[in-house]
């Protein structure tokens, strides 16, 4: 079973047995792993909006990201948007990407067998998770033995309070949770799978230059008809659902972590009556769609991006909407990080502002969650780039045609990129995301004879004046 450590040693099979987790610990063993240079990354802290307009922020940076190149067909993306501290997304973002990383994927795979493979990497990292709590679960099993035998829990808190209280910062650990969205690309083969409500956008163009999103991640939260039929059928009643925002101590449906809502559902009320687990970590998948030249751009985004422009504007197209604004960032940055952090910046302030300008007519908590928006650039045109933008490491066959994604979870809309970016469909340079350096030698300017050489090559004018003067057409004075 593999699980992850903290450490820059070289990573090996067997330093990736133990089930225990520090995650506390800054270094990582994915430090070392090559970083796809066709990404960039975009965040923003949670925010609280206090009246006199000072930040303020609710907790901790709770989500995670990754952009690995494994190889140059093998390319690995994630987003882990986490609750309640970031343990399980710090955990989760580390093992998910050792699972992937020693599945020795080969060509012969099948669609089917790499969805299986990601199917079973969410399920050995839910399992290693949960086994990483043992010695949390263990010190507030400690604890309760603790506590006096027949108080009430505010009679606990008079008499024991410092007790009640590890025992209540331990069950906030226990409650640490994360949504996930990841895609794999494999031998030009786009995958996804997620669970929560992380999203993941491919933006591809048609022969009109016409944009259009597709939503290839499914949002398992309570407006999910499909998740309120599954919850049904175990046995939570349908009226109460609806009326809810959350569930247990989550939003969520599907999540990784959170042992407090799996291991103890029974203990919150609305989920008593269920006849099983309700919150589960099984994935929804897709793949996989082949990436040819219509193929543009990548998104995979924590729930704050598209929460916090909803809320602002009030949009219901709140995926074309992200597309629209990283066409325009594309016109305008130099760098695809640049691309990402001006998207993310943008509903941000378009959040505050909207905050602000209401304020007196808002209730409940003035807040923003964190935001993580990951860009994965397959060849769209970057034309202020400060070197030559690189298009995608994918090889394009021009005879395949784009797989649509067409089942019930899927939504598309369309963006149109304007004449600008017209010929950005024909033209495509195919090279790769890494720079290689032929000759590390420093050329100083000086040639052989010790003479530095001229700035301007003055051979033409010296050629002309010998014609001219053995023509005999040189000015008077020249």
């Amino acid at each position: 079973m593999l699980c992850y450590f903290y450490t820059k040693l070289p990573i090996t099979m067997e330093s990736l047995k133990s089930p225990h987790s520090t995650y506390k610990n800054s270094q990582s063993w994915t430090d070392d792993l090559p970083v796809c240079k066709n990404t960039g990354i975009g965040f923003s802290t949670n925010q609280i909006y206090r009246e006199d307009g000072s930040p303020q922020e609710e907790h901790g940076y709770e989500d995670c990201s990754c952009h690995f190149k494994f190889s140059d067909s093998f390319y690995w993306y994630a987003v882990f948007d986490g609750h309640e501290g970031k343990r399980a997304a710090d955990y989760c973002c580390q093992r998910m990407t050792a699972e992937i990383y020693f599945s020795q994927l080969t060509e012969n795979k099948s669609d089917e067998e790499v969805k299986e493979l990601l199917n079973q990497a969410f399920l050995t990292v839910e399992k290693g998770y949960m086994q990483s709590l043992e010695d949390v679960l263990a010190e507030r099993t400690s604890l309760m033995y603790d506590i006096p035998e027949g108080l009430s829990q505010y009679e606990a808190y008079q008499k024991v309070p410092h007790i009640v209280q590890n025992i209540n910062k331990l069950n906030n650990e226990l409650s640490s949770g994360t949504a996930a969205a990841i895609a794999l690309i494999y031998n030009n083969k786009l995958y996804v799978a997620n669970v929560g409500n992380c999203r993941v956008l491919l933006c591809q163009t048609d022969a009109n230059s016409v944009l259009k999103v597709v939503q290839l991640s499914v949002d398992h939260d309570l407006k999910n008809e499909d998740e309120l039929l599954r919850l049904t059928q175990i046995g939570i009643n349908l009226n109460n659902l609806r009326k809810s925002t959350r569930l247990g101590n989550q939003e969520n449906t599907r999540c990784l972590g959170n042992y407090n809502v799996k291991g103890g559902y029974k203990d919150f009320e609305d989920l008593a009556m269920a006849k099983q687990e309700p919150i589960i970590s099984q994935p929804d998948i897709h793949g996989g769609i082949k990436l040819d030249e219509s193929s543009r751009f990548l998104l995979l985004m924590s729930a704050g991006l598209y929460k916090s422009i909803e809320e602002a504007t009030g949009t219901d197209q709140v995926n074309k909407y992200i597309a629209h604004c990283v066409v325009e960032q594309f016109r305008e940055q130099a760098t695809l990080t640049g691309v990402a952090q001006a998207v993310v910046d943008k509903a941000v302030r378009l959040h505050h502002d909207w905050y602000m300008s209401n304020f007196i007519n808002h209730s409940g908590s003035p807040k923003r969650e964190d935001i993580t928006l990951v860009l994965r650039n397959f060849n769209y045109h970057l034309p202020n780039a400060i070197t030559s933008p690189t298009t995608p490491s994918v090889t394009f066959n021009p005879n395949v045609s784009t797989n649509t994604v067409s089942d019930r979870y899927s939504s598309a809309s369309s963006v149109s990129t304007g004449n600008n970016e017209k010929s950005n469909s024909t033209n495509i340079t195919k090279t790769s995301d890494t720079s290689s350096i032929e000759d590390t030698r420093i050329d100083d300017g000086i040639g052989a004879d010790q003479k530095i050489e001229a700035y301007v090559d003055f051979s033409d004018f010296y050629r002309n004046y010998n014609k001219g003067k053995l023509n005999g057409t040189l000015p008077d004075n020249f």
